[in-house]
């Protein structure tokens, strides 16, 4: 079974940059500056560089009407400006953590789910994806809850 993870479009975020910090608080946005190497950006899927400027903001990873509907926050980075494609291999930011690992249905539903530890997520997401109703699965940092990517059938 071959996968896919890519990281999130950055050109919805690429104006909160232009925002003044007054502006993206009353958004629910804060601007950070890099300052250790735990800070990894949802669109290129990797850990931030000490410096970079990031915004942490509140985003919906799982939409639709039903109970699994989800947001939570994620940082991007002004960095980032190409989305990161990976295909049956783990991205940086993703590889390095312990990871919550969740299927779901065409209609959203959670089927299945796995915890996986730091290099152990490949053989899971194959297996999670061998059902044949699973559609996708969302990865979510198993330590913070955040929403770390989503990973698609290829």
């Amino acid at each position: 079974m071959t996968y896919r993870i890519k990281g999130l479009e950055p050109a919805p975020f690429a104006p909160l940059f232009d925002l003044d910090d007054a502006e993206l608080e009353t958004r629910g946005m804060t601007r950070m500056t890099v300052d250790s190497p735990t800070f990894p950006c949802r669109i290129s899927l990797r850990d931030c560089d000490i410096g970079d400027e990031v915004i942490l903001l509140n985003h919906t990873s799982h939409e639709g009407n039903n109970p699994y509907r989800a947001s939570h926050a994620i940082f991007v980075s002004k960095s980032a400006n190409e989305p990161a494609d990976y295909v049956d291999t783990i991205p940086p930011a993703l590889d390095r953590r312990i990871l919550s690992l969740r299927a779901f249905d065409e209609l959203g539903m959670m089927i299945d789910a796995a915890l996986v530890q730091p290099g152990e997520a490949d053989p899971a997401i194959r297996h999670l994806l061998a059902n044949p109703a699973a559609a996708h699965i969302d990865a979510h940092n198993a330590i913070r809850g955040c929403f770390a990517a989503r990973i698609d059938r290829n």
